[in-house]
């Protein structure tokens, strides 16, 4: 149950302005941040190792309640990769946010795009400072929530995810609540302060203390719900900005999980059907129906015997997750499903299972923190297992239950969801969305809605993309990198037109060895 990305939604598109008519008046109603004091990066960084190497860090202070913008201040911990063009050619800084939906680290990001290993244009990676952030509660930012850790790791396999009682269903509602207790017991004093927005007000106070006054902004998952937040709230202080697997405003919080279990079916048989295509490699069948047999086959041995007393159902989801997001994670997967079910050899799921610790459990605690007071969730656990059971009944058995179960805390959540939401849109913002068609976590609905919202966007759809996060990365896709870079560069865009306004090929799937 430890998820990498979580899909979200607001409940319905019939959004409310927020309570302040003027947001920028809000967060400049605070002292002025202190410009970012840059030091090297020292080395041996607790969660990181070596991957800061040759980066900048740095923390900007930010009010934990905009509300209150002189009381207390929390830390966000920066990173920067200086642009190495002549200043004659400097562009500005991007900030980078990787989405993981809201828990992930960012400060690892700008080397990758500063060295062009992103597949960026290096003339374009030479003429920016790129910036990497942890958002607030996230990583090295302070504070860093971690509620209790039992609920991701109990010390043995966790419970079947799929409730084979009403007692099973019991055990995991009640560790649900336990876990939301935690949360509200360590950090009652801050969770009301860790929702989207202040995460948006937080990236303009990092763009004041950057000294600039317009950003440029690239954001995937969760970070394109940021970035559209920010978007809306300060249009006037965005240069360019870039949203990739794009987050759809109206259903984030509960509909937009249940959605995800439906994609993640979906994907889940795409993989299906790769595996069947090398039958000669896996041995695991040659059609979709007989390789999805020999899964649950697998899981069902776990059932009777957990490898080690760890690796039960729920680690066994846990270890296939990752092939509805990224199809770059086929091979290790078929293997793994192949060594165990063919071979009934654990090694390679041993290998690619570790109990969940730091930065897993900051991860997951952000992700509900952020979730649950987003949008709106029942708090009547009688209509999770509806919607829950029918959805698995009618063939969404892959990730169903253990989405339930990683997003089961807002049912129980210490502070209420937010029934009046910002309205998400801007006119007038340069905005450039790519999206992957088979995009698990947000469908391309999220893109759609978002391109309508902003009316002066270009959508790039990726035919057969599978993975989020489809540019700038292990995607390897030319042209959606091409169309990044050339906007990044000068603007480039494609011209307007009904639906996407642009098309670009998935790359090729993966290939065995033979």
């Amino acid at each position: 149950m430890v998820s990498p990305v979580i899909a979200a939604g607001l409940l319905g598109s019939a959004l409310v302005p927020a309570a302040s008519a003027d947001p920028a008046a809000a967060t400049s109603a605070a002292a002025a941040p202190a410009a970012v004091a840059w030091t090297p990066c020292p080395g041996g960084d607790p969660v990181l190792g070596d991957m800061l190497q040759g980066l900048e860090c740095g923390t900007v202070e930010v009010p934990l309640d905009y509300g209150d913008p002189g009381g207390r201040q929390i830390s966000l911990a920066l990173t920067r990769a200086r642009h190495t063009a002549p200043d004659s050619e400097y562009k500005g800084a991007v900030i980078l946010n990787r989405g993981q939906w809201p828990g992930g680290i960012g400060r690892d990001l700008p080397t990758r795009y500063a060295q062009g290993t992103t597949g960026l244009a290096q003339d374009v990676g030479d003429a920016y400072d790129w910036i990497g952030f942890d958002p607030r509660g996230v990583g090295a930012s302070e504070p860093s929530v971690v509620c209790d850790s039992d609920y991701l790791d109990p010390g043995h396999a966790q419970p079947d995810p799929v409730p084979a009682t009403p007692a099973a269903e019991r055990e995991w509602t009640e560790r649900a609540r336990a876990y939301a207790a935690s949360c509200g017991e360590e950090y009652g004093d801050v969770l009301a302060h860790l929702g989207t927005e202040e995460a948006a007000r937080d990236l303009d106070r990092m763009r004041a203390a950057l000294g600039l006054q317009k950003i440029t902004y690239f954001g995937t998952d969760w970070g394109t719900y940021l970035g559209s937040m920010y978007a809306t709230l300060y249009p006037h202080r965005v240069q360019r900005m870039v949203l990739d697997s794009v987050v759809r405003p109206s259903t984030v919080g509960y509909r937009g999980s249940l959605h995800k279990n439906v994609t993640s079916q979906r994907n889940a048989e795409i993989f299906f059907a790769w595996v069947a295509k090398y039958d000669a490699v896996y041995h695991l069948g040659d059609t979709a129906a007989e390789v999805e047999a020999h899964y649950y086959q697998g899981q069902d041995a776990l059932r009777a015997a957990p490898v080690d007393g760890r690796i039960g159902p729920s680690e066994w989801a846990d270890v296939f997750e990752p092939v509805v997001y990224r199809s770059w994670t086929w091979l290790s997967r078929a293997q793994i499903l192949s060594d165990w079910v063919v071979d009934q050899d654990p090694a390679s799921l041993r290998a690619n299972y570790s109990p969940p610790g730091f930065p897993h459990q900051n991860r997951h605690a952000m992700t509900n923190a952020v979730n649950c007071i987003d949008g709106p969730w029942p708090g009547d656990w009688k209509k999770w297992h509806r919607a829950h059971s029918r959805q698995y009944d009618a063939g969404n058995r892959f990730l169903t239950w253990t989405n339930a179960w990683y997003n089961a805390p807002c049912a129980f959540w210490p502070q209420p969801d937010r029934s009046r939401p910002p309205t998400i849109g801007a006119p007038s913002v340069d905005v450039l969305l790519v999206q992957p068609q088979y995009d698990t976590a947000h469908g391309t609905a999220g893109a759609t809605e978002t391109h309508r919202l902003f009316p002066n966007s270009r959508l790039v759809l990726e035919k057969g993309g599978h993975n989020v996060g489809a540019a700038l990365s292990a995607n390897n896709n030319t042209c959606l990198n091409t169309r990044v870079g050339d906007f990044l560069r000068d603007g480039t865009r494609p011209a307007s037109r009904s639906g996407a306004d642009a098309t670009c090929q998935a790359a090729p799937d993966p290939v065995p060895a033979s």
